[in-house]
């Protein structure tokens, strides 16, 4: 009963076994195709490498001579009982020879090896632009799916692993392909035992980074994937720590890093063994190898079928193929880690994208702001739609407020709107055009957000404010952030407009940072706005007043207002009422009070 079940585990172990030579090797390929475009720089390094191990192979059997020569000079002067003494007849030339080939094969070696770091660089420059890019096209769930430290994560230390591996261990095994192979052949001519001595260590060390390498390959992967989950806490709890503070959580986030670190340490803990064991153990087989060769090899000087230079030369042939084969081993393992961070990579660069934008695409211009929502249906997946039907026409100038409880589709509704995500069925039009047939770009440029999570990057105080308008003069910035009732708070910080912030404008309160985001929308003066709880952070006096300078904005606008203060948005020229993803309920205030639904239900509810 026991082999019956140990044989489908057995048979299953093989399956992914086989499935992850197979990824691996069509992640080599993808990865060589890419380097594809530097063949020069390749062509080049090639050159050096083959130079170079000429030069490897050939400074041996030279220096062979020369020993030979100087232990024939030495014995002729011992025999002569004369001082010895070197010469530029004798000796120096054949020396002077000798230093030149070592020091032509340092050059070499120091070309490949620069050569090899651009190539490097190169490529991982190359991947962070396309990951860059990457970045923009993804669609909106695809960052709701998954943490920012998991993306960050692949976009550094994935990346990073690849550049090391690379200008390092691929290097290091190629030069030691052209090494050990011409070694070898000089070594048989030598001596037939004493290179089969040597190959007898090489096979078993071999056959000992066969196995460690399948092993290690797995615990590669899993070290960047916990690597990447570790990012992902720390990075949700920096973001988060005031409020962790505010509900006294500090130990208990510091036990799920330590849970997360813990994880990544024993992975990691396996993966370094398994990368670093072979080569003790291959260093532990060459060595009893030299002293096996150094005994059979001194007879071999005594009986005279060997001579001094010519042993001397095989020893540098035995180390020259025994320390890369050492180094070869420990590469391996340290190639098999830099694929698994390609493979993620490369995973990240497949993902689905959102939907391409128009080859001939309609163009937006002098937009009036009519909307309209014709049988829109949406969903994350089409089998489960959270929007069924939605139909709704807005004149331009007018003002829609979306209430509604939290997970009604309200921002869904702005979402689609945006064109953040798709739509599943029907079609959304501005002025009359296909939101779908319209590049984002021009689409989203009519449009001015203010979110109630605030966003403020790091620059000066006018730059943040001219985001959406670049070539804002600093008089619009002025007036902007007047209309914004924030322009008095400005001018009392250190340097005024020219104020950098910094660290997410943490030393700003977030009523302050909220200020600063309408103001960027004031500058930008689009036709259509959004506003998703855009004062729900400010104080009582303050809402009032940027009330007010937003009523004076939103005049002859299109203007979407989430609003949970029903109070704000009593003058809207039409209430969507939305619960569980569908309009239920629209009118303007009076007429939904009168009808005594859902909405007068949640107005009476705040000013019981």
């Amino acid at each position: 009963m026991n082999t019956q079940r140990k044989k489908p585990m057995k048979n299953l172990t093989n399956t992914v076994a086989n499935h992850m030579v197979k990824e691996t090797g069509s992640t080599l390929m993808r990865l060589v195709r890419r380097l594809k475009g530097q063949r020069i720089r390749l062509s080049v390094i090639m050159a050096c490498i083959l130079i170079y191990t000429g030069l490897t192979i050939w400074t041996p059997l030279y220096s062979a001579q020369v020993v030979d020569m100087l232990w024939h000079s030495i014995q002729t002067a011992k025999a002569q009982d004369i001082p010895f003494a070197i010469t530029w007849n004798n000796m120096g030339t054949e020396l002077t020879l000798l230093s030149v080939l070592y020091a032509c094969t340092w050059l070499f070696y120091y070309l490949q090896s620069y050569i090899m770091a651009t190539v490097a660089e190169s490529l991982i420059l190359s991947l962070r632009e396309q990951v860059s890019q990457k970045l923009h096209r993804l669609p909106l769930w695809f960052y709701d799916r998954n943490k920012a430290g998991e993306i960050l994560s692949r976009v550094t230390s994935d990346l990073d692993k690849v550049s090391e591996t690379l200008q390092t261990g691929l290097l290091k095994m190629l030069v030691a392909i052209g090494t050990v192979t011409g070694s070898l052949i000089v070594m048989f001519y030598y001596s037939v035992l004493l290179t089969s001595i040597f190959l007898a260590s090489i096979v078993v060390s071999l056959l000992v980074t066969k196995a460690v390498a399948k092993q290690n390959l797995k615990y590669a992967s899993l070290r960047q994937e916990t690597l990447g989950e570790l990012t992902g806490i720390v990075e949700e709890y920096y973001t988060g720590r005031n409020v962790i503070k505010a509900y006294n959580h500090e130990d208990e986030s510091l036990e799920q890093v330590a849970a997360a670190a813990e994880k990544n340490r024993l992975v990691s803990k396996k993966a370094d063994f398994l990368t670093h064991c072979v080569s003790p153990i291959i260093r532990l087989l060459t060595r009893l190898s030299h002293v096996v060769i150094a005994v059979i090899a001194g007879k071999s000087i005594l009986t005279g079928t060997m001579s001094v230079g010519m042993v001397q030369a095989f020893f540098q042939y035995v180390n020259q193929s025994a320390e890369p084969l050492t180094e070869g081993a420990f590469m391996i393992n340290s190639l098999q880690s830099a694929l698994a961070s390609v493979k993620r990579t490369f995973d990240f660069l497949d993902s689905p994208e959102e939907v391409s934008d128009p080859l001939h695409p309609a163009l937006l211009q002098h937009t009036r702001g009519n909307v309209s929502f014709e049988h829109v249906s949406f969903g994350y997946n089409s089998d489960r739609l959270l929007m069924r039907d939605i139909s709704l026409k807005v004149q331009p100038g007018q003002k829609i407020a979306v209430v509604g409880s939290t997970g009604a589709g309200k921002t869904t509704l702005i979402n689609l709107l945006m064109r953040f995500y798709e739509v599943n069925s029907g079609i959304i039009t501005i002025d009359g055009v296909n939101a779908a047939e319209i590049t984002r770009c021009n689409l989203r440029r009519n449009f001015g957000m203010v979110l109630q999570d605030t966003w403020l990057f790091g620059g000066t105080v006018a730059e943040n404010i001219a985001y959406g308008k670049e070539d804002a003069t600093r008089e619009e910035i002025v007036a902007a952030a007047k209309a914004a009732k924030v322009d008095y708070f400005i001018r009392t910080m250190p340097q005024g407009y020219d104020t950098v912030l910094d660290n997410d404008a943490g030393n700003l309160s977030v009523g302050q940072r909220q200020l600063l985001t309408i103001a960027r929308v004031f500058l930008a003066d689009p036709p259509i706005i959004i506003l998703d709880e855009a004062t729900s952070s400010v104080d009582t006096r303050t809402e009032m007043e940027i009330g007010k300078a937003m009523k004076k904005l939103m005049k002859g606008r299109t203007s979407f207002v989430i609003a949970h203060r029903l109070s704000t948005i009593r003058d809207a020229d039409n209430i969507l009422y939305m619960e569980n993803g569908n309009i239920t309920e629209q009118g303007s205030h009076n007429e939904l009070l009168k009808q005594g639904g859902a909405y007068a239900s949640l107005y009476y509810s705040q000013f019981a």
